[in-house]
């Protein structure tokens, strides 16, 4: 990331509100990630939070939640259900004649699958927030090993405007985040995330430096930047395939006649295969400690799936990666819909016949990136695991594929659109 982009925004005073105001709302949302929930004993939160250095369980929402969940505020939710819903719609999207039609109508069917999407988030808000409190209740189930009793009173109004609570506090984030992505820079879900990781890493490296050592500390941070280093490098890697326009007549005025490229990344999934594998993992996990079964097929859970060090953990992690990249970019990208574009615009790539060869080359280019950018997902998700496991750090480190994946992604596309409105304003770089 460009340190002067940051500086020319700043200088500019149309980015600078736009800043300030992301900024601002960012504040907002750490606030809220420490008020907690009515009902909840915080100091006896407090208390099992300073005995209970590893907590497995709930993992990746607390991840989301900038570590609000295990501390039961009003946020401590996070973005997850929004996340969940957004994937889902998309994912509906392709199965639903109805929604791919409104897809297709442009801003109009866009807003309305948008609104579905808020539906869905508060629907999965209420189960999620129902589950959260039914597991808080039971002392140790929530923080094992601290048996405080984190909700004193648990008289059936108390718990029902805890639900409501937490299902307003999603509903709030998820209108701070539209706000950021109509109002502010970068995506505003995005944003959100990169908060939350990001709030959680100096907590988790002074536990680290306290708990195992200098050394240990030390390698940590360089085994978190070299694995940053491989992610900048593979997300910003594409392959480009050459588009030729021909020439066309339409009426005195000459069209086409242009190349251009499209660009097709290494890695077309983006983090959402990495999403989609820690939530399936976390399923069972889940099930487990809302039953509070001791039955050998919960044992087993709860020896191989809790733990990211386990090797059967590992090896499911990453072939639900692999299977999800695949599963994903087979929705989100359709040749054959994008050779009929340029069928129908005259646009051809050299070499290549229109329709049917173009569609067939492009399905070959795209199995060919996604081999190797499945692969590097599962390893950047994985390799984290091993080391921090080496190193005894275990989960107090949350140095894991998902959040290096979000913080590069997130980090790139804000320096980008920052980049972009600056070249709006001015054209001094087109000159250097």
């Amino acid at each position: 990331m460009q340190l002067g982009a940051f500086a020319s925004a700043f200088r500019t005073p149309d980015l600078r509100r736009k800043l300030l105001f992301v900024l601002g709302i960012i504040a907002l949302f750490r606030i809220g990630s420490v008020v907690p929930t009515p009902g909840v004993d915080y100091k006896a939160v407090q208390t099992c939070l300073s005995q209970v250095q590893d907590n497995p369980i709930l993992g990746l929402v607390n991840l989301f939640s900038g570590g609000a969940l295990l501390q039961l505020s009003i946020f401590a939710l996070g973005i997850m259900p929004y996340i969940t819903a957004s994937i889902i719609m998309q994912l509906l999207t392709v199965v639903i004649p109805r929604l791919e039609a409104l897809k297709d109508e442009g801003q109009s069917g866009n807003s309305t699958i948008t609104q579905y999407t808020r539906y869905l988030t508060i629907g999965l808000s209420i189960l999620q927030s129902t589950s959260i409190i039914t597991i808080a209740r039971t002392p140790g189930r929530l923080l094992p090993g601290c048996n405080q009793q984190l909700i004193p009173d648990q008289s059936i109004f108390l718990l029902i405007v805890m639900v409501f609570t937490l299902t307003a506090g999603t509903s709030l984030i998820m209108w701070l985040a539209e706000l950021i992505t109509d109002k502010g820079v970068g995506n505003g879900m995005s944003v959100l995330i990169f908060t939350s990781i990001i709030a959680t890493f100096p907590g988790q490296l002074i536990n680290i430096y306290r708990s195992n050592g200098a050394f240990t500390f030390l390698m940590t941070l360089a085994i978190g930047i070299v694995t940053i280093m491989g992610v900048v490098f593979v997300e910003q890697a594409q392959r480009r395939v050459p588009v030729q326009y021909a020439k066309r007549m339409v009426g005195r005025k000459q069209y086409g006649g242009t190349s251009t490229y499209i660009p097709l990344k290494v890695n077309m999934a983006g983090v959402v295969p990495v999403i989609f594998a820690s939530s399936l993992l976390y399923i069972p996990t889940l099930a487990v400690n809302l039953s509070g079964s001791t039955a050998p097929w919960a044992q087993w859970i709860a020896t191989n799936l809790s733990k990211g060090e386990n090797w059967v953990y590992m090896l499911l992690y990453g072939a639900l990666i692999i299977f999800f990249t695949y599963f994903y970019v087979a929705i989100t990208f359709n040749p054959k819909e994008t050779a009929d574009n340029f069928k129908n615009y005259g646009g051809f790539i050299p070499g290549i016949r229109a329709g049917s060869p173009t569609e067939d080359y492009l399905q070959y280019v795209i199995s060919r990136l996604t081999a190797p950018g499945s692969v590097y997902l599962a390893i950047i998700a994985i390799i984290p695991l091993i080391a921090f496991g080496v190193l005894g750090v275990g989960n107090r480190f949350l140095f894991g594929g998902t959040s290096l994946l979000i913080m590069v992604g997130v980090g790139l596309d804000t320096v980008k659109q920052i980049e972009s409105q600056l070249q709006q304003r001015s054209y001094e770089g087109f000159l250097r």
